[in-house]
């Protein structure tokens, strides 16, 4: 299970409305839980540095350099990423998957029609290129 405040998950909604009709992405930090769950503590967007970003993300090769590198034993970690998916369901797409890095990471995808965000689903990589296994999200 993977658990986010409403605040932050809004918080994503609102950034994936204001980048329609492109994508939005970020990264998310937190902590697993400690029975199999994680716990997202904190948001951080990125510049979507991709070509085609109507139909592409990209985060930005700086930020997630920067914030991967947490002192050992650091409260949160970089535990995936978000974005959105313009006219588009909550699920990973074939170009999620073939670009997919990080295993065990937690993509929150959320839909955008129209301007209007959706439902976000989450799904975990199992492997870097996929497959991804959905895994459920509670807001808190």
């Amino acid at each position: 299970m993977i658990a986010i405040t409403r605040s932050l998950l809004a918080t994503i909604c609102r950034n994936a409305e204001a980048a329609y009709p492109d994508e939005c992405c970020g990264l998310l930090l937190g902590r697993e839980d400690g029975a199999g769950g994680i716990e997202i503590s904190r948001i951080v967007p990125s510049a979507n540095l991709a070509a085609d970003r109507r139909r592409r993300f990209e985060i930005d090769p700086a930020l997630y350099f920067t914030l991967m590198r947490a002192p050992p034993g650091a409260a949160e970690r970089l535990v995936g990423l978000y974005h959105s998916h313009p006219d588009g369901p909550a699920v990973p797409s074939a170009h999620d998957a073939a670009a997919a890095w990080e295993a065990g990471w937690i993509w929150l995808i959320v839909p955008v029609a129209r301007g209007r965000s959706g439902e976000a689903a989450a799904h975990r990589l199992a492997a870097p290129g996929g497959p991804f296994e959905a895994v459920p999200l509670m807001l808190r």
